[in-house]
């Protein structure tokens, strides 16, 4: 993996140093919620999870976006799908990322899940849900950003959001 350096020349690093960074551990750093991307397709559902999910794009019309790795052949699965799930994993659902983050050939073994009529995959008990379709897809380095149209979306104010920040995973309190 390539590393980062300062982003200020020594005079003005403010602490930050000049030793080399390592992109994966400072992105880590950041928190994020994580997100299930699932769809049925004509081998059955197919599905990976992402922590580079970000909601609110635009309001009009309603656009989320993702980034997914250029080699990551559930993507090629699921890119072509007319209709994709986004089911944003709550706080209790480390076991749902664990299990569609593995190499398992059946990652929806014991998972509750539905399919909508067209073929998006949605998770149960999640706090967002939302069916889409890919709008466009444009090269990011080692990555696609993949911008998708929110066609229906579900959410649940009470649950609370899965986190992955510092390769660990966190849940939300509401402060003071």
């Amino acid at each position: 993996m390539a590393a980062f350096g300062s982003l200020r020349s020594p005079e003005e690093s403010l602490g930050l140093g000049t030793a080399a960074l390592q992109a994966e551990d400072v992105f880590a750093s950041y928190p994020s919620a994580i997100a299930a991307l699932c769809a049925q397709t004509a081998d059955g559902p197919v599905g990976f999870v992402v922590t580079s999910f970000a909601a609110g794009v635009s309001f009009d019309p309603p656009m989320a976006i993702f980034s997914a790795q250029n080699s990551s052949r559930t993507w090629q699965a699921l890119r072509g799908a007319p209709s994709i799930g986004v089911s944003v994993l709550g706080h209790d659902q480390q076991h749902a990322c664990y299990q569609l983050a593995s190499r398992s050939r059946d990652r929806f073994a014991k998972l509750d899940y539905s399919v909508t009529d067209a073929g998006a995959v949605l998770l149960a008990e999640s706090p967002l849900r939302m069916e889409c379709e890919v709008m466009s897809e444009t090269p990011a380095g080692d990555h696609q950003m993949v911008l998708l149209k929110v066609l229906g979306a579900q959410v649940d104010p009470e649950s609370s959001p899965l986190v992955y920040r510092s390769k660990g995973f966190h849940h939300l309190i509401a402060a003071g």
